[in-house]
This record gives C-alpha cells, sequence and structure tokens, in this order.
C-alpha cells in the first residue's frame, strides 16, 4: 500500500468514527442525564459523568402502569400497521411489478405524491371521520391513519423490489401447477423477505414515532402512544429531564431490538437491484 492509500484509508476512517461519534453523542447525553441527579443537570459545570450515578429516574418511569401501557399501545399501533400496510401493499406492488399497466410511471409518481403529502392536511377530516365512528381513543383511529400514509411508501419500495426478482420464478412455478396466486404466496413471497423487511422496518419505525395523529386522535392517558406521553412528561412548574431522559431511552430499545435483529435483511432489502 503506498503513502497516499494509507492517508486516504486513515482519513476515510477518521470520518467513519467522527460520523459514528456524532451519531452516538444524543444516546451518551441521554444516558448521562438519566442518570443524574435533578441537581446534577443543571449543575456548572457540567459533569460528564454522573456523579454518582443513579436509577431513580427509571424508578420514576416505571412506579406507575402509564408509561408501561403507552409502550404497549405504541407496540400493538405499529405492529397492526406494520402488518395491515404489507397485507394491502405486497398484492398491490406485486401487480404494479409484473401486470402491464397503464401508465405505470404515473401510478408509482402518484403513490410517491401521497406518500410525502403532508399529515397535517388529513388529521382534520380523518379525526372528523374516526369521531363519527366512534373510534377516538382506540386502536383503529390510530392504525387506519397510519396506515393510510405509510401504504404508498411501501408499495413504492416492494414495487421496485418486486422488479428485480426474474420471472422465470413463476414460470417455473405455474409448470409446476400453482396458480398465479398461489405461486405469488409460495414463491414470490419467501424469497422476497430483504424487500418486507425493510418496508417492514421503515413502517415500524414510522408507527412508533409519529407525533401528530396519535396527538389527535387519543385524549386519555391510557390510549396515548409514547411519544405523546413524552410530550406530557413536563409538569406545570418543573421540567424533570431525568425522568424524560430515561423514559427516552425505554422508548428507544424496542426499534434498537427490531434493527439490530433485522439489520442484514433490511441492508440487503435497501440495496437491491443496486447490483447487475
Amino acid at each position: 500500500m503506498t503513502t497516499s492509500q494509507r492517508m486516504r484509508s486513515t482519513g476515510l476512517w477518521a470520518l467513519r468514527i467522527g460520523v459514528a461519534v456524532l451519531c452516538l453523542l444524543p444516546f451518551y447525553w441521554l444516558a448521562n442525564v438519566s442518570l443524574s441527579t435533578p441537581s446534577a443537570v443543571y449543575k456548572i459545570p457540567v459533569d460528564y459523568f454522573p456523579k454518582p450515578a443513579v436509577i431513580d429516574n427509571f424508578r420514576a418511569v416505571f412506579e406507575t402502569r402509564q408509561f408501561p401501557r403507552n409502550i404497549w399501545n405504541s407496540f400493538v399501533v405499529a405492529s397492526l400497521t406494520t402488518l395491515l400496510t404489507l397485507g394491502l401493499g405486497a398484492p398491490a406492488a406485486y401487480a404494479l411489478a409484473r401486470l402491464k399497466v397503464h401508465r405505470k410511471e404515473l401510478v408509482m409518481a402518484l403513490f410517491l405524491g401521497i406518500a410525502i403529502f403532508p399529515a397535517i392536511g388529513m388529521v382534520g377530516p380523518l379525526y372528523m371521520a374516526m369521531a363519527r365512528l366512534g373510534l377516538i381513543n382506540r386502536y383503529p383511529a390510530l392504525v387506519l391513519p397510519y396506515t393510510l400514509t405509510s401504504l404508498p411508501l411501501a408499495v413504492w419500495i416492494l414495487t421496485h423490489y418486486f422488479s428485480t426478482l426474474p420471472g422465470s420464478l413463476e414460470d417455473a412455478a405455474l409448470v409446476d401447477g400453482c396458480s398465479p396466486g398461489s405461486a405469488f404466496l409460495r414463491v414470490i413471497l419467501p424469497v422476497s423477505t430483504p424487500g418486507l423487511f425493510t418496508s417492514a422496518a421503515l413502517i415500524f419505525i414510522f408507527a412508533w414515532n409519529e407525533f401528530l395523529f396519535a396527538l389527535i386522535m387519543t385524549s386519555t392517558p391510557e390510549s396515548r402512544t409514547v411519544p405523546v406521553a413524552l410530550a406530557l412528561f413536563a409538569g406545570l412548574h418543573e421540567l424533570p429531564w431525568g425522568t424524560i431522559a430515561a423514559a427516552t431511552l425505554v422508548s428507544i430499545v424496542p426499534v434498537l431490538v427490531l434493527v439490530a435483529v433485522f439489520q442484514r435483511q433490511i441492508v440487503e432489502g435497501l440495496t437491491a437491484g443496486t447490483q447487475k
């Protein structure tokens, strides 16, 4: 390796380490504040490591059943949204990828336009519809709007992924006696796990983090999701930063576990079709 190559490699590693530090810095600061006493949070100069480290903030988060209930609400809503979106989006994406659809580019552009449509423009009509149906403070009041907003993106991602699969897969299945629907279920879906996992991860994270619909569609403490519960942690005359930081760390754990477990499938789905 020449000197210039070593310098280039060293520079790339320094850049990677710098980016990693910037990405991990918020998590470090959350951990620092969550393990600090209330007085230490406002201490000047700042203690970069809590002295002493306490778990009182985590204990305060779980003293009542309220926040665990909020975490459960977020998990149920995100899981149902993911299942419903994939159940509707995968067949639609497969049809767009395989069938000769008239003006397919226009259809795909329409899906993309719906995906980037601002949620604030939909929240009013959707709230009125949910209120008339008596679904406010119930899971469907969040699952249905989340599915509506995430479905176009799922169709967009899966259509491009299904387009990378060779048509010989369906031909072989049809020769073996499968119907088109059976070929999709038994052949295409099993080999499409990277694309499905990628879409599922993005949908789950979106539903887990969504705030606007959750704030409007829920009005009772028992029906709120994690983002709304975190926003309402602040009291009238105090701001418990330690408890907020501890609750934020707890709420991050499910998403981190999801990404860690399915990291390989997500990367495969995101890079599908980039190498030919």
